[in-house]
């Protein structure tokens, strides 16, 4: 369940959040054009399909499915998983005692940034309540190639950078496909902090390349498209990718958080390459020779189909590919405030100058 017309504050990893009651509105939306004879999908007057709109990208099909397991769930199979999650959801938001006791110092050792000490409840999750549907079959994962479902290994040099960056501690609270995700040391020093965790991109995959589900909240996307441009803004963290439309790739020299990112048509499908990534945003611990080919394809006026090719030589055996449907929706997009009424940074800062004293005294003692 969306929550729209609320101002909070919500932690996350050590993040104040919240989500004003200021809807987003983008200017210089180009005109909408009615549905011309050449099929059912909506047209612009240069006669390509018409992307625009909100989508709403919440889903439970995953990126990866279990190994061994088919591509499609049955209805059975489907309407099974789907009634156990809004029963734990139903569960969740349950009513809680005013008078429970405090958490355990530290936490209870949850998964999580939180440790159960009072980050999110379910109020503000919306993780999706139905499986993804592709010719009328549900998904078991968004992944749909290799034919398994699984991101391929990585190679040798994947495999020792991952190793170098791998934090020592059971600590999980930095997520291996969020922006700038740099475990070892990443929340011990300022300079280093994650760019998901400082509010300057949207955590998980959610800002792209590639698109996807971050399975928490903010779910939703809205496309802008121009002859010589679209645009892809994300409510998470209100993060805008511009695509620039039958252009070369900058020079290497320039990279971007995003990448740079140029389309051309192929028919009735969009297509986008986007090259020049920073190694700032390590996607799943990527260099900046990732290559990403998405296609958006309109199949219906309230589908869009989005397909997506992550390719990086140094980093993985092989490309691989997923796809899933964004789904249209009337919902209106919110502005993200991420970082109004944080002293976390400043807490933690004098927290470790406060150990240092600490520490500076034993010693001498």
């Amino acid at each position: 369940m969306r929550q729209q017309l609320f101002t909070a504050s919500c932690v996350f990893a050590g993040v104040i959040a919240g989500v004003c009651s200021t809807p987003v509105h983008v200017a210089g939306q180009a005109p909408k054009a009615a549905a011309t004879t050449k099929g059912s999908i909506p047209r612009l007057a240069d006669g390509h399909p018409d992307l625009q709109g909100t989508f709403d990208l919440a889903t439970l099909t995953p990126v990866e499915r279990q190994a061994g397991t088919p591509i499609t769930l049955t209805d059975e199979q489907a309407a099974k998983l789907e009634k156990q999650v809004a029963a734990t959801k139903n569960y969740q938001a349950r009513p809680v005692d005013g008078d429970r006791p405090a958490p355990p110092v530290g936490g209870d050792g949850s998964a999580g940034p939180a440790g159960n000490v009072g980050g999110y409840n379910s109020f503000w999750i919306d993780s999706g309540s139905h499986y993804s549907v592709i010719d009328g079959q549900k998904r078991a994962s968004i992944l749909v190639d290799p034919p398994d479902g699984r991101i391929p290994p990585l190679t040798p040099a994947g495999r020792q950078r991952v190793a170098l960056n791998v934090r020592p501690t059971s600590d999980q609270s930095a997520r291996e496909d969020d922006p700038g995700f740099e475990p070892n040391g990443a929340y011990d020093d300022p300079e280093r902090r994650p760019l998901g965790e400082r509010c300057l991109m949207g955590f998980g995959s959610t800002s792209g390349p590639p698109v996807l589900p971050n399975y928490f909240y903010n779910n939703l996307h809205q496309i802008v498209q121009t002859p010589g441009s679209v645009l892809i803004l994300t409510e998470m963290v209100h993060d805008a990718r511009i695509v620039r439309m039958n252009s070369e790739h900058l020079p290497k020299t320039i990279r971007k958080w995003m990448g740079d990112s140029v389309g051309h048509w192929e028919g009735d499908t969009l297509v986008v390459d986007t090259t020049n990534f920073s190694d700032k945003t390590r996607y799943r611990g990527s260099t900046e020779n990732l290559h990403i080919v998405e296609r958006f394809t309109r199949v219906d006026p309230k589908t869009v189909l989005y397909r997506f090719t992550v390719e990086d030589p140094d980093t993985w055996t092989g490309a691989w590919t997923g796809e899933y449907p964004w789904q249209a929706t009337d919902e209106l997009m919110y502005e993200y405030a991420c970082h109004e009424a944080n002293y976390a940074l400043g807490n933690i800062l004098r927290g470790a100058r406060l150990k240092e004293a600490n520490d500076a005294k034993k010693t001498k003692q």
